[in-house]
């Protein structure tokens, strides 16, 4: 029986007791699974540079289970070490007791640690010892708060080196890392440098983040997006409610995601508002901001002329990256500020800092930024994360939108096309979708990707990424093995060098799910086909508890 504690809801202690379901691979334990080589794969792009890079674990095969008996797992005892890597995300905690289990139930004598803080408790060899007491109070929960995250990045030499030193000091055989596609292309740096330092220790990764965008055909959506998107979309739900209620505002809610807008069409197709920006859209079209506002305005107009002087914008929070004038500004900005790092830390002032770049910019882009307004301006100049990417979840994108709109209307008016009001309220929503308590899917998924793993590492793999498949079907039919980290990279430029990533996936504009948004935008920017989920399901009809995203429903049934 689980006992009610002062800090525990009613619900946390029901979810204790949920008990994920496996796949049917899986569910007599890796003793009894056999693994299949496939063809030997290459990166998505830039292959003689990423094989260059990756000279020890370039080219792998792919990996499929079947069923089928192996003998040495069960005499096999090993010690195996996770970390959380990266924004959280909901099912994190399950991914660590799919893998506890997956190990303990191939041999009692399997242990497993876990690194506090992220990649900086590798580092710092700071861990616990993972034990069913101590997990017991965080299956089937949100966060990360078991052993914390991190975005520490290990990418220097001394880092390796320390990394090397801190496995073989703690008797370590396997690194787990669950994170996203920075995240598991530190995981790939990792498992080479091992391999060269001629190590006998696996690396795999789990493929983890709400945003959506670490996906190809053999991860069909990352963990963490299914329960993110529900969040959202319960949210912004009640918001359509009251907009059709009030009758008076109109909406600007920007929706975590990075870079690209897999959220915004999520939410999009289960909540129906009357405009959703795509990002990948704007950038294939080449739309300026100019097109993009006088898009708005258009429905604004529109809709103000039936006497409907509101609705709910849905804004990608990755959008500005995809404008290209924008575009370009952020690459100037990145490698201004990469070439300029010691000279810019040492103005003190924000204004300053940004007086300074607009030197080192060129005129065009100078000016650009100049005719932005001072706070946009001032967020672009932020610190970029330890991958270099610019921090967009700390861009207002909306307020810059809103303010465009506002000044177009106010031409309107001036030429009498326009006699509306326009009271415009903003939100950001983000941060209340990561550590939310995991949907029955995302439950389920991010348990088995955990155990997963765990046969990945029992059979000695290094440089790949834990791989669960079939996700629209129950997931008694999903399907497991591994990728080759190596097969989705490509090369980028990162702080004005160019690096080895994993590419990340955008919304494919000639995908299904996209397809089927275009064919109902038009409908839903003139009138009120506003749909309001609700909260999670986690108890009742498996229609409401078990249901995955449209996106993937639309990808895999087309309907």
């Amino acid at each position: 029986m689980v006992e009610k504690s002062a800090n525990v809801s009613e619900l946390q202690i029901e979810r204790r007791k949920f008990e994920p379901v496996l796949p049917d691979i899986l569910k007599t334990g890796a003793a009894f699974v056999k693994l299949v080589k496939g063809k030997i794969t290459q990166s998505i792009a830039d292959q003689s540079e990423i094989k260059e890079i990756f000279k020890n674990i370039y080219g792998l095969p792919e990996i499929t289970f079947k069923k089928g008996t192996n003998n040495t797992i069960a005499e096999k005892v090993v010690k195996v070490a996770v970390v959380l890597s990266g924004g959280q995300a909901p099912g994190g905690h399950n991914v660590i007791a799919g893998l506890f289990d997956g190990l303990k139930i191939a041999n009692s004598k399997n242990t497993l640690i876990g690194y506090l803080g992220g990649p900086s408790g590798i580092l710092e060899n700071k861990y616990k010892v993972v034990s069913e007491k101590l997990l017991g109070e965080y299956r089937n929960t949100g966060g990360f708060d078991f052993i914390q995250s991190g975005r520490t990045k290990i990418e220097t030499t001394e880092q390796f080196c320390l990394t090397k030193n801190n496995l073989l000091k703690s008797s370590v055989d396997a690194l787990v890392v669950v994170g996203g596609d920075d995240s598991n292309t530190n995981a790939a740096m990792i498992a080479e440098y091992l391999k060269k330092e001629k190590l006998d220790k696996c690396v795999i990764g789990v493929p983890k983040t709400i945003d959506g965008d670490l996906k190809n055909k053999y991860i069909e959506t990352s963990f963490g997006f299914d329960t993110a998107t529900k969040i959202y979309s319960e949210l912004v739900g009640n918001i359509c409610r009251d907009v059709n209620s009030a009758q008076k505002y109109w909406h600007f809610v920007r929706l975590m995601g990075r870079s690209a807008s897999h959220i915004a069409l999520e939410v999009g197709f289960k909540t129906q508002p009357n405009i959703v920006l795509i990002g990948e859209e704007i950038s294939e079209k080449k739309m300026r901001i100019a097109k993009i506002i006088e898009n708005i305005v258009d429905v604004i107009v529109k809709r103000s002329q039936a006497d409907k002087n509101f609705g709910v914008v849905l804004v990608p929070e990755g959008l500005i990256e995809f404008i290209p004038e924008m575009k370009k500004l952020i690459s100037g900005l990145n490698d201004a500020l990469a070439e300029n790092a010691a000279a810019v830390a040492e103005i003190s002032s924000a204004s300053g800092k940004k007086e300074f770049i607009y030197t080192k910019l060129p005129s065009e882009l100078s000016d650009l930024m100049k005719s932005l307004p001072s706070g946009i301006a001032s967020q672009l100049m932020l610190d970029r994360d330890p991958h270099g990417n610019v921090q967009v979840s700390l861009i207002e994108t909306e307020k810059l939108l809103i303010e465009m709109v506002h000044k177009k209307l106010f031409e309107l008016k001036k030429e009498n096309k326009y006699g509306g009001k326009f009271s415009p309220i903003t939100h950001f929503l983000g941060y209340e979708g990561r550590c939310g308590i995991p949907s029955n899917f995302d439950a389920n998924y991010t348990y088995a990707l955990g155990y997963n793993a765990a046969v990945l590492v029992l059979n000695g793999l290094t440089g790949y990424l834990s791989s669960v498949r079939n996700l629209a079907r129950s997931p008694k039919q999903w399907e497991c093995g591994g990728i080759p980290l190596t097969m989705m990279m490509n090369i980028e430029k990162r702080r004005g060098k160019e690096k080895p990533v994993i590419q990340k996936a955008l919304v494919d504009l000639n995908g299904r799910p996209f397809k089927e948004f275009v064919k109902n935008r038009d409908k839903w920017a003139l009138s009120e086909s506003y749909v309001f989920p609700g909260p999670i399901q986690y108890f009742g009809p498996a229609n409401v508890t078990d249901m995955t995203t449209r996106t993937l429903k639309y990808e895999q049934f087309g309907k």
